[in-house]
């Protein structure tokens, strides 16, 4: 369908195993005699892009048979070279065709209505999704089931937090590149700290485990290369005997996980707990 129609094509499908998305080419395109070409904005059915065999989508290559039927390039193996709808070898022909169309369209990011504004080659989405600023992080407060990108999710805890007439443990603020107290209860797991100046959150963890417990600290928001790293210092004191953990890089996460840490904690152990009680220096600062 041509740019700016809102009329629907007689052929287009109805039922909800269809999409039909409108899609956005991401600029200009320039052709080998310097000829600008204005990108357009089209509909098409997902479904003609998705492998026939697998129903998975179709990446580059892309194999036909000598009759024109599609397979993707994981599929050929397993039907040992053999076309499934008409028994000719398939395998060794690529599709240039199919493989153009795929290289010329961009989409929408999945992430768009949480403020991301890029367009992605198809079949890219995910690797650009693991990546993109405005990944969706659920809201850390017990109960609150609010989604957003990090910023407005920091922004979110802290008002909902505040007006909230359910009682939850309060939040710290902190500053960074300053080493500040952070006291929590062990079996409350979790304590927030709240960069409001950024709208940011960090979530300092308790894990008990059988010869003490683990304490590390996290950053809420996607592994996005925009983001600008963190590093923290932790330590705890007790009869004048300090222990320090001091971290390569703080680890972000889209969602708060309750699942014991592998690396980059500080240990503690029993011996050197006083009840359930921690209190403990952190330090925050940019990597």
């Amino acid at each position: 369908m041509a740019g700016g129609s809102n009329s629907q094509s007689s052929g287009e499908r109805s039922d909800s195993s269809s999409t039909s998305v409108s899609r956005k080419r991401q600029a200009s395109s320039v052709s080998p005699t310097g000829i600008s070409k204005k990108r357009s904005t089209m509909q098409m059915d997902l479904d003609i892009l998705g492998c026939p065999i697998c129903l998975g989508k179709l990446t580059i290559p892309i194999f036909q048979c000598e009759n024109g039927h599609l397979a993707c390039s994981s599929c050929c193996p397993k039907l040992m070279n053999k076309c499934p709808s008409c028994a000719l070898p398939i395998g060794h022909i690529r599709c240039r065709a199919m493989e153009s169309v795929l290289s010329s369209i961009s989409i929408p990011c999945p992430n768009t209505k949480f403020g991301c504004t890029e367009y992605v080659f198809y079949g890219l989405e995910s690797t650009h999704e693991k990546e993109c600023l405005f990944s969706p992080c659920p809201c850390p407060a017990l109960g609150c089931d609010y989604t957003g990108s990090y910023r407005d999710v920091g922004y979110h805890y802290y008002t909902y937090v505040d007006t909230c007439l359910t009682p939850l443990h309060p939040y710290e603020l902190f500053t960074y590149d300053k080493s500040s107290s952070v006291r929590m209860n062990i079996s409350d797991k979790v304590k927030i700290l709240v960069d409001k100046i950024n709208n940011t959150l960090f979530a300092v963890q308790c894990f008990r485990e059988p010869y003490g417990v683990c304490v590390t600290v996290s950053c809420i928001a996607p592994s996005s290369p925009e983001m600008q790293t963190c590093s923290y210092h932790l330590s705890y004191t007790v009869d004048g005997h300090t222990m320090t953990y001091k971290s390569p890089g703080m680890k972000n996460v889209v969602e708060v996980s309750f699942q014991t840490p592998l690396e980059n904690f500080l240990f503690i152990p029993h011996s050197s707990l006083l009840g359930d009680l921690l209190e403990m220096k952190l330090y925050i600062g940019f990597h």
